[in-house]
């Protein structure tokens, strides 16, 4: 019965998806570098565009890499970008939750709320996004 329920579940697509998303963290951080440290802007707004930048890296990676596609469309980016903010969503409330709530220390709390909002987002790409 697992197996049915997960049968979309590739793990050649979640190690590429990993992959991909520490490359969005890797263009994150030398944005909010370059933005905030270099060109001094409001740490919000910094934070935001690289946050945007990272998507639309991980996005077209994803779609050519990971989910093999040779077009780039204008509906899948848009999905792309609501699963992506359902990530942050679910990873800003899991570490609170964790942190403030259970007393889980901040770093592990990260890398928990990272690997379930992964795993989120992982599905919400499969079975939304690069749905055929």
């Amino acid at each position: 019965m697992l197996s049915r329920m997960l049968g979309w579940l590739d793990w050649n697509r979640l190690f590429r998806f990993g992959v991909v998303g520490l490359t969005g963290v890797g263009v994150n951080l030398i944005c909010v570098q370059l933005l905030f440290g270099h060109l001094h802007w409001p740490p919000l707004l910094a934070s935001a565009v690289a946050v945007e930048l990272s998507v639309v890296n991980n996005f077209l990676w994803n779609n050519w890499w990971t989910f093999g596609q040779r077009t780039i469309s204008p509906v899948r980016f848009a999905r792309f970008n609501l699963a992506s903010l359902g990530g942050l969503v679910i990873t800003s409330v899991v570490f609170t939750v964790l942190v403030q709530r259970l007393a889980v220390f901040y770093l592990l709390a990260d890398l928990i709320a990272i690997g379930i909002a992964t795993a989120w987002n992982f599905t919400a790409s499969v079975v939304w996004t690069w749905a055929n």
